[in-house]
């Protein structure tokens, strides 16, 4: 919202910098995003009146202007705009003059006439071509007949002002408008608003002996309310009204659209002007549109309608859309001589969704979302039907058409000085609670501490009593508030055991060699269903900013393959990435939130080992991706042991090189080399990833760490050889070893994998090496004999497996 500072002072009594105003005003929760005087760098910019004109002699465009600059002087310039005219006030820039950019005007010669300065367009003095009117738009600025020749054009054009830009957060929408924003400033100093008084003159004739109106479902606009203005004159409106509105960032138009504009500007009450005599009828229906119609708005688009909207009518045929744009086959035109001025509340979350839909955000459907002020709709519409009647000529008709009207409602809310301070940190008095009321403009009660207060309308973001509490705040001033040290007996500056794993988990990987990547948690619909753990629907956004970023995560692999996609694509051809985040997920498509779970994966391509003088390069596989994710599971510290089952239930991985991860009979995570075809997709060569579901295993049972001193006594070991079928894995062969292998065997080592010459066919052979050790004696060859014969029986009965 940009703020005029000038408009501002008309409102409350101000004699501080602009600068010292906007910082007041950021201390206070409404952030000021920076202050722009429009003359500044300007210099030497006069008004000029032009006494005669003509041709170059040596163009076709250019024009001779004997322009006076001074009551004493007149000087020749040179002028190329299409609309330079004798008899005009214009704006001049002075030779050693600076105009917008920084640029500097001098005395020259054009096709050899000398020029004596510069006659300005808007835009060349520092106006944006977005607030330039449209008459004025291919050629210079004509000042009102009233400016004095040679005096600085700034004070006429509105550039002696200060902007301040705020930023307005959704809760505050109050100050979305110049009476909201001199509230809220009057509080902070401490002064009174004073806001002039609508002296609106209606004739004889009424408005109900014209036209009628009808709301057919007062939820969709609890608030309607119509004026009638005759004998309208359309013409272009004062400079004093241009100047408020193109130094809010608006474009000013004529005289009833400036007006509409002017009064949104001030109450923040959006409102619309019809045209009488192409409405169609002699009735304003509010209404939902049918399926079948269609609207083109102001901007020339035509929109299909849908039932979600909210519509204004003849009764038969849509005008406009309630809220958000008016149709253009009813808009204002220099031949307007009838006006129906339309006030209104529409019901926001319609409004919201209905300019989303068709991409319409306006400034009207803005201040509709986020709601305006109920007590000052009728004040607007009245303010603005008399400015209209001023400015056009025009006549008002006698009384308003309301056929919905929202009663005067006020918010009670109750809290006391002990709540606040306990709130705050602080120990503020009740009288200074009260006076902090008072400046608010609130309605207030006090006993014993205990404060009722009475809210008006123009504050609806304040309901509860932590809202009262923080008007409190931000009026005693926030660099007032005790310093605390942020951590307590209560509150220790600790991690939680959960976070503490996570980044354990993170700092593992890191020292494994990946590296840590970031990805969109938005993406397409295709990627997001890819790599899934479990089944779910996808969540869509409504409007999403591109084609590639429609769909939330259900996977964090496919973000891990477009970081890496990317570094191929630069010749980064060893890469390895892990990413910890959220994925969100929902069974069911009629869920409107999805569960948001927190996954951890890692994606690597290329070589694991690069090449050198004394070893080959080491390409990625999947023994070496397993490693990494035993190291990580090993951090959970489980009571059951992970086993890693192969699998090719996975559509998007290798069917021969994937294995799901599982603890019991739960299925956390899988790990193996992607299909080649999405490695084509991606354009990477052979790339492993892995996939681990971090809620499942935090939720799983795990064992405490008990630190076991080192034994004081040797260790025997034992290797043995089997030849098994190919079919039978390492897993289940260790698992038995474990099982039988008695109290003393602490570690189990594969050693050597053969199949191929001297082994039969279908049959492959690993050899293990067993570790004993007592912590407490020296093992005999005896107990270490006994312990492994049960380790070879039990191989061979439960595996049928050969010692070799």
């Amino acid at each position: 919202m940009k703020i005029s500072y000038n408009w501002l002072k008309e409102y409350v009594d101000l004699a501080v910098p602009a600068e010292e105003l906007a910082n007041k005003v950021t201390l206070t929760g409404i952030e000021v995003d920076g202050v722009k005087h429009p003359d500044a760098g300007l210099k030497k910019i006069v008004v000029g009146y032009v006494e005669s004109t003509k041709p170059h002699p040596d163009s076709d465009h250019l024009q001779l202007c004997q322009v006076q600059i001074s009551p004493e002087e007149t000087v020749q310039i040179v002028c190329g705009a299409p609309n330079v005219a004798a008899g005009q006030k214009v704006i001049v820039a002075l030779p050693g003059s600076r105009i917008a950019n920084n640029e500097k005007i001098k005395k020259g010669k054009l096709r050899g006439e000398i020029s004596n300065g510069m006659i300005c367009a808007l835009q060349e003095i520092g106006f944006s071509d977005d607030v330039t009117p449209q008459v004025y738009a291919d050629g210079i600025y004509v000042l009102p007949a009233d400016a004095e020749v040679g005096l600085p054009v700034y004070s006429y054009l509105g550039m002696d002002d200060a902007i301040l830009d705020l930023e307005i957060t959704p809760n505050r929408a109050d100050a979305l408008s110049m009476r909201g924003t001199a509230h809220e400033v009057a509080a902070i100093y401490g002064e009174q608003v004073h806001f002039p008084a609508v002296n609106l003159t209606e004739s004889d004739k009424k408005a109900s002996d014209v036209l009628q109106a009808k709301v057919v479902d007062p939820t969709d606009a609890p608030s309607y309310n119509l004026r009638v203005i005759e004998n309208v004159t359309i013409k272009p409106s004062p400079l004093w009204l241009q100047r408020r509105l193109w130094n809010a960032g608006v474009r000013p138009i004529n005289n009833v659209v400036d007006v509409t504009n002017l009064i949104m500007l001030d109450y923040g009450q959006p409102l619309h002007a019809f045209d009488d005599a192409k409405i169609g009828g002699q009735t304003i229906e509010v209404r939902r549109a049918q399926a079948d119609e269609t609207l083109t708005t102001l901007d020339g688009n035509e929109h299909d309608l849908t039932t979600d909207d909210i519509v204004i009518t003849n009764g038969t045929d849509v005008l406009n859309l309630a809220g958000v744009m008016g149709g253009l086959d009813s808009e204002i035109t220099d031949a307007t001589q009838t006006v129906i001025l339309e006030a209104a509340v529409f019901e926001p979350t319609h409004i919201r969704k209905t300019a989303q839909r068709y991409n319409l955000r306006s400034e009207a459907s803005s201040r509709f979302e986020k709601g305006v002020n109920t007590d000052d709709v009728l004040n607007a519409l009245d303010n603005a039907a008399s400015l209209i009647a001023e400015l056009a000529d025009a006549t008002v008709l006698a009384g308003r058409l309301s056929p919905t009207a929202l009663p005067v409602k006020k918010v009670t809310v109750n809290v006391t000085t002990e709540r606040i301070n306990q709130v705050l940190g602080t120990a503020i008095t009740t009288a200074e609670v009260k006076a902090i009321f008072d400046r608010l403009g609130f309605g207030v009660t006090e006993t014993a501490g205990s404060f009722t207060v009475t809210v008006p309308a123009r504050r609806w973001d304040i309901a509860i009593d932590a809202d009262l509490i923080e008007e409190v705040a931000r009026l005693y001033g926030y660099d007032r508030m005790p310093e605390t040290l942020t951590a307590s007996a209560s509150t220790p500056g600790l991690l939680t055991p959960r976070q503490k794993l996570i980044r354990h988990l993170e700092h593992t990987l890191e020292t494994t060699g990946l590296s840590q990547a970031l990805s969109y948690a938005l993406t397409t619909a295709d990627k997001a269903a890819a790599f899934r753990l479990t089944g779910s629907q996808p969540t869509s956004v409504d409007w999403p900013m591109t084609v590639d970023h429609t769909t939330l995560r259900m996977n964090l692999i496919s973000g891990l393959l477009d970081d890496l996609a990317y570094n191929a694509a630069r010749k980064q051809q060893n890469v390895a990435l892990y990413e910890q985040g959220r994925v969100f997920l929902k069974q069911h498509a009629t869920t409107v939130r999805p569960h948001e779970l927190e996954y951890l994966a890692g994606a690597i391509t290329g070589d694991w080992q690069a090449a050198a003088w004394n070893q080959t390069a080491q390409p990625i596989d999947f023994y070496q991706i397993k490693g990494i994710v035993e190291t990580v599971l090993a951090d959970f510290h489980l009571t059951a042991t992970p086993e890693f089952t192969a699998t090719a239930r996975h559509q998007d991985m290798h069917p021969g090189r994937t294995a799901d991860i599982l603890v019991g009979s739960q299925i956390v995570g899988f790990v193996g080399q992607i299909h080649p075809r999405v490695a084509k997709q991606y354009r990477l060569s052979a790339t492993y990833v892995f996939q681990l579901d971090l809620e499942q295993l935090l939720a799983l049972d795990s064992q405490a760490v008990v630190y076991q001193p080192v034994s004081r006594y040797p260790a025997v070991t034992r290797d043995v050889a089997l030849v098994v079928d190919a079919a039978t894995t390492n897993a289940a062969l260790e698992a038995t070893i474990q099982a039988h292998g008695g109290a003393y065997l602490t570690n189990v080592q594969l050693f050597d994998l053969y199949a191929g010459q001297h082994i039969d066919a279908g049959k492959k052979s690993l050899a293990y090496t067993l570790t004993y050790q007592n912590p407490d004696d020296t093992l005999t060859d005896d107990q270490v004999n006994a312990a492994f014969a049960k380790v070879v029986t039990a191989l061979q009965d439960e595996h049928d497996a050969t010692i070799r």
